[in-house]
């Protein structure tokens, strides 16, 4: 049973830095994808960034030079260090991790004031 914790999230001001953790238990054969998606209120769930195992990371175009995916393989862990947020940034954001299955964590809020 693959089990996702996720931390991190809060409020913060305009500008300000965030580092969200994702950390993934339960996985025995590794992981295909690790990643991020956020979902703002009345909106869809959008991709964030991910980063394929051997493959390059892809970012969302409003995140790119702002956010930085990595990960931590000994301790099966994705983080998503956020620099100069933005009120736009503000929304839940949920790890994900594909196996290829697919895993969820349970969300984590990220608020941004203006």
């Amino acid at each position: 049973q693959v089990q996702l914790v996720e931390s991190g999230g809060g409020l913060v001001q305009a500008g300000g830095s965030l580092r969200l953790s994702c950390e993934v238990s339960g996985g025995s054969s590794g992981f295909n994808v690790m990643g991020w998606y956020r979902q703002a209120p009345g909106k869809q769930r959008e991709m964030v960034a991910v980063s394929p195992t051997g493959g390059s990371t892809n970012y969302a175009d409003s995140v790119k030079g702002r956010f930085t995916i990595s990960r931590d393989h000994a301790k099966s862990t994705v983080y998503l260090q956020m620099t100069s947020l933005k009120p736009e940034d503000t929304a839940v954001y949920y790890c994900i991790v594909v196996t290829p299955q697919y895993y969820w964590g349970q969300g984590t809020q990220v608020t941004v004031s203006s």
